[in-house]
């Protein structure tokens, strides 16, 4: 749902930031206190992540497996990048992966009832299992508990955003959807909604009333794209660098920057600029994503940039793939950095966030690779592996995104 609230989180008139600290599993505090306007993300497959794998698969599978997620996940964002729709329904949830990548601790209701709900940057849709949900897990939230819960009804604003409601009466705004391999059926409604320390007061999303399939995740999902929500613009940190936010008004959900460059060390790669040019009309450009695990570039960029890494290795290291990925060696990477340039601002990443490697240390691949064949190939995708350890602030009012490297434990 796209929530369309004077006060929710990403308002385009209100002055305000969100805050995303995407970390990794070690050393991580799964009760820490929340300060100010950030946000606490865990992995799904972390210690503090109720959703994590019951069965230990090997580092191979794991990688193939999230490998096999963000091709679906590419097909869904570059389906947003080209959608001819000016407006974002209310259900706008179709064709996401299967699988939350992230989940963050929400607080719903009075009194709050708290649920780990998936978070998605690339979306607008919110959704909660509610109380008699069929076929939804045990985990619901009890609407008639809170004194804050309210039922819209057809005359509601929010409703008119709604697609093609099932029934809309004074009392009622119903709709159905499907996600991933599932169908949801939901009544539009209303809550406090507290994340970290920011309290949002009638926030608007789906009270889910019946689904079917696996695909809805467990305990609702949290749209956090370029929609009219708010977090408090408490807590910055001082130094961080900024870069513009791009509108695309063909799919405003999403967050485009312009990606100028990449360099590999101390090498500015040789790179067209029609490999990051930014269109509308196409949806070519470059977009923030924390449902991507590996970052893709349009081939134009990356078999420069995977060259570039080859040739700093050295002709003596040899190269093996592993799935997707097509830049593995069982030898020390030496190539110590790797920076993206914005406009207004340089990234550069350590070893930690461009590459991964195998439990036993035998095998380690540069993690991100071309757009496959069958998606839209113009679009670039920064994922949540080269954000980690980072501060991601989405500032929608001054149109711009910042980060700032911050080792979240």
């Amino acid at each position: 749902m796209k929530a369309s609230n004077p006060l929710v989180l990403f308002n385009i008139i209100f002055c305000t930031f969100a805050l995303i600290c995407i970390s990794t599993t070690q050393g991580q505090v799964c009760n820490k206190p929340q300060k100010g306007s950030t946000l606490q993300v865990f992995h799904v497959f972390s210690p503090c992540s109720p959703f994590r794998p019951q069965k230990s698969i090997s580092w191979e599978e794991s990688v193939l497996q999230m490998q096999s997620e963000d091709k679906t996940r590419l097909l869904y964002l570059s389906s947003l990048a080209v959608a001819k729709k000016q407006v974002v329904p209310i259900a706008s949830g179709r064709g996401l992966i299967q699988s939350p990548t992230y989940i963050v601790r929400a607080l719903v209701g009075t009194p709050p009832q708290t649920f780990l709900m998936a978070v998605d940057t690339s979306s607008d849709a919110a959704w909660v299992p509610c109380s008699g949900c069929i076929g939804c897990p045990s985990s619901t939230f009890a609407s008639e508990q809170s004194t804050s819960f309210k039922t819209l009804g057809c005359e509601a604003p929010q409703c008119k955003q709604v697609l093609n409601p099932t029934t809309c009466t004074a009392t009622a705004c119903s709709f159905n959807t499907t996600y991933g391999g599932s169908t949801v059926a939901a009544n539009l409604s209303q809550d406090s909604l507290k994340l970290a320390t920011d309290i949002i007061p009638s926030y608007t999303f789906g009270c889910i009333q019946q689904t079917t399939g696996n695909s809805v995740p467990p305990q609702g999902l949290l749209g956090l794209g370029r929609g009219s929500l708010r977090l408090g613009p408490t807590g910055q940190p001082i130094r961080i660098k900024y870069t513009p936010l791009l509108k695309n008004p063909r799919r405003s959900s999403l967050y485009y920057v312009n990606l100028l460059g990449i360099r590999v060390g101390p090498k500015i790669v040789d790179i067209p600029a029609s490999a990051f040019a930014f269109d509308p009309a196409t949806g070519a450009g470059t977009i923030f994503d924390s449902g991507t695990t590996f970052t893709r570039l349009v081939q134009a960029a990356y078999i420069p940039v995977r060259d570039e890494f080859r040739r700093r290795m050295g002709k003596t290291a040899i190269v093996s793939s592993l799935g997707g990925f097509d830049t593995c060696y069982t030898v020390p990477v030496t190539i110590p950095t790797m920076t993206f340039m914005f406009s207004g601002m340089n990234v550069t990443l350590p070893q930690d966030n461009f590459l991964i490697h195998s439990s036993s240390g035998s095998t380690t691949c540069l993690a991100m690779a071309a757009a496959p064949d069958n998606v839209n190939s113009v679009l670039n995708v920064i994922a949540n592996l080269q954000q980690q350890n980072h501060r991601v602030l989405f500032d929608v009012p001054n149109s711009r995104l910042g980060v700032s490297r911050e080792t979240c434990t």
